[in-house]
Parts: C-alpha cells; sequence; structure tokens
C-alpha cells in the first residue's frame, strides 16, 4: 500500500475528512490529497513521501513511525538519501523565510520550519534551509520549496549558490565562474543571466553564503 491508501483508509474507517486529518497530523490538505492520488501534477509520477511526511502521518494515525512504514509497499518511493535507521540519528536544522544581509544566520529570528537532515551530512559543515520565493529557479525549484544549505563563503563554477547582491535577501542561483567574474544563472529562461565583474563583486558586493546540497519539494 502507498501512504496515500494507507491515511485514505484510515480516514474512512475513522470518518474524517482531510481537514481533520490535517490538523491531526500537520500534513497540508492539499499533500494529503496528492498523497491519496499518488501523482504528481506536473509531472504524473507516483509521489514519494518524505521520512517527515511519513512521521506525520504516523502521528496523525496514532501509530508508531515503525508500525506505519513496515505497511508501506516495498515498491513504494521514499524521499530520503539516508537509510531509517540514520533517519533516526537526524539532526534538525532551522528553516528561513528570508536571509537578510548583515545579520548573522544563528541570529535571524524569521525561523518558518525546521527540517531534519542526516547526521552523516550535518557532520560536514553548518546548514541551514531556506524556502524559495518566486519562479526564477522553476522547474527545478519552485515557489515554497525548501533549499538545504551548507554555509561556506565560495563555490565551484557549475554549483547552485545562495548568494547576496547589493546589501538584498540572499538569492538562490547557478554560480558560473569566468576569468573576468561571476554570473549568475536562474532555471527559469525568462529571467537574464546577473554578470559582475571582479570589480562589482567587491564594491556591490557580491558574497556567496552557502552551497545548496538538497532540494525538498512542497505541495
Amino acid at each position: 500500500m502507498t501512504l496515500g491508501d494507507i491515511i485514505k483508509q484510515y480516514r474512512s474507517d475513522h470518518s474524517l475528512s482531510m481537514d481533520a486529518f490535517s490538523e491531526r497530523s500537520g500534513i497540508s490538505k492539499a499533500y494529503i490529497s496528492l498523497l491519496e492520488k499518488n501523482r504528481h501534477p506536473k509531472t504524473g509520477k507516483e509521489i514519494a513521501p518524505s521520512i517527515q511526511s511519513i512521521k506525520q502521518a504516523a502521528l496523525g494515525m496514532n501509530m508508531s513511525f515503525d508500525d506505519l512504514f513496515a505497511l508501506l509497499d516495498g515498491k513504494v518511493a521514499v524521499d530520503d538519501t539516508h537509510s531509517l535507521s540514520s533517519s533516526r540519528k537526524a539532526v534538525e536544522i532551522k528553516v528561513l523565510g528570508r536571509v537578510a544581509a548583515g545579520i548573522p544566520l544563528e541570529a535571524i529570528e524569521d525561523v518558518i520550519d525546521t527540517e531534519e537532515i542526516p547526521q552523516s551530512l550535518a557532520k560536514t559543515g553548518e546548514f541551514f534551509g531556506l524556502q524559495i520565493h518566486g519562479d526564477s529557479m522553476e522547474p527545478r525549484m519552485c515557489e515554497g520549496d525548501v533549499v538545504i544549505v551548507r554555509q561556506q563563503d565560495d563555490a565551484e563554477s557549475g554549483d547552485i549558490v545562495i548568494a547576496m547582491i547589493n546589501g538584498h535577501d540572499a538569492t538562490c542561483k547557478r554560480l558560473m565562474k569566468y576569468a573576468g567574474g561571476i554570473s549568475l544563472l536562474s532555471f527559469n529562461p525568462l529571467y537574464e543571466p546577473m554578470m559582475f565583474s571582479n570589480e562589482e563583486i567587491e564594491t556591490k558586493p557580491v558574497r556567496i553564503i552557502g552551497k545548496v546540497v538538497e532540494n525538498r519539494q512542497k505541495y
């Protein structure tokens, strides 16, 4: 059975509306609907629930995570890059709604949620989550998605980074390096590349504050 099948059966057995189950589990009504339909509206592919979604669903059904996970069909994809055993050793990080210039990341109060990352990843640096706003990175990253970011002040050409420009809020872009400067590229072809000479990098300034290591899509 898929997670959506299990939730739908539970709701039927207990005469619960999607709204009621959403309130019990903390899963949005829209995502419950997607789980039960088991089809991504854009790609048509089956939904791969995250470990966090399974945890929340278990809470809503008064079940343990292990009991619910055992009910899932072995062919069901789970959106998690680490094993179940390592998920129990996860590290919680803050998800920020925005990152403003001049404020240390640890001092930002615009915390909108939390995410978990495996200990193996957490050991490689300091991490935070950042909610994506706008459509400049579509179709790969959409409004409301959360990117997991390793704090660092440089990155390789081709990396997806979080950059601060002109003292404005941070922006998510693909970094390309050249001898005379850099460009910050959007995935959405409607947006022009942002080009900066080495001099502009220093004077504007343009500052890399992190590298995106994972995108967690929200529905």
